[in-house]
């Protein structure tokens, strides 16, 4: 998996078992969570602006979903 895109970070998404969604940066010490898919956005834009408030920002944020997911076989 790539972790860095061209101009910017990668993070990877779970699903909460509340239904909420977790943000972990795979290259930075940046975490988030939101409620919903907007909420978690707009929160993963916030922490990276407060990550980068002094240095130069990426450009781009891509936001990975993971699903693990496991079926019982009878």
């Amino acid at each position: 998996m790539t972790i860095m895109t061209v101009d910017g970070i990668a993070f990877e998404i779970t699903q909460d078992a509340d239904g909420g969604f977790s943000a972990e940066c795979l290259t930075e010490s940046i975490f988030t969570q939101g409620a919903n898919w907007a909420e978690l956005r707009a929160n993963v834009k916030e922490a990276v602006d407060g990550f980068y408030f002094d240095k130069s920002k990426p450009k781009s944020v891509r936001l990975h979903l993971v699903r693990d997911e496991i079926l019982e076989i009878a």
